[in-house]
């Protein structure tokens, strides 16, 4: 029980930090001629998967805290003001990406375990992969919609499918390939992994 509290707190600092350091360093935005595409959100899904929703809860909050730090310092466009003047814009959707993320993370895994899936690895890589881009999807559609309801002259419709078809669709698929690249080797699961069924099932290879 120590153990296991003790990891999930090591967890949430490890992640936390690298939140705040993509943040500060500017490393969590990848710009691109439209608009830059955001990995601020990977930590907080890899977190929650890794730690429970509980450190997804705490890291999305330091990440929705420090996009209004970010803003507040900024203070040059309306995308800033708006989470300045109204932060649960950036507090909600952000506080859901890790609970979201690790219940559709732990649906797969369950599911795999009652269809007998053998591979740990294709179970594991399904779940991570629909967790990040859930976790993903509803940061992005979230907060643009809260932009749209409050800066419709800015942010109009148009502007909201073009950003979720293109950056949305780019943040959740590097969500799910850094994820991937994350989580997997974490938890010691490759390509040879048996599944959770297969290893409490007798060795027989030496069996005459």
């Amino acid at each position: 029980m120590i153990n296991n509290t003790l990891r999930k707190i090591v967890t949430a600092g490890v992640f936390s930090a690298l939140i705040i350091v993509l943040g500060i360093t500017g490393l969590g935005f990848i710009p691109l001629p439209i608009a830059a595409i955001a990995v601020l959100h990977v930590p907080v899904i890899i977190s929650a998967i890794l730690a429970g929703p509980l450190v997804g809860f705490f890291t999305g909050l330091l990440f929705g805290v420090f996009s209004i730090i970010q803003a507040a310092m900024a203070g040059v466009t309306p995308v800033d003001l708006a989470f300045v003047q109204y932060p649960w814009i950036a507090i909600i959707p952000r506080v859901l990406i890790g609970p979201a993320a690790w219940f559709m993370y732990t649906l797969i895994i369950k599911l795999g375990d009652k269809l007998k899936i053998k591979k740990r690895f294709y179970s594991n890589s399904l779940a991570i992969i629909l967790g990040a881009v859930l976790g993903s999807m509803i940061n992005t559609i979230m907060v643009l919609y809260g932009l749209f309801m409050l800066l419709p002259e800015i942010i109009s419709w148009p502007v909201v499918i073009s950003l979720v078809s293109i950056n949305g669709i780019i943040e959740a698929g590097l969500s799910a390939a850094i994820s991937l690249a994350v989580i997997l080797p974490w938890k010691g699961i490759s390509r040879y992994s048996k599944s959770k069924l297969s290893r409490s099932l007798p060795d027989t290879t030496n069996s005459p």
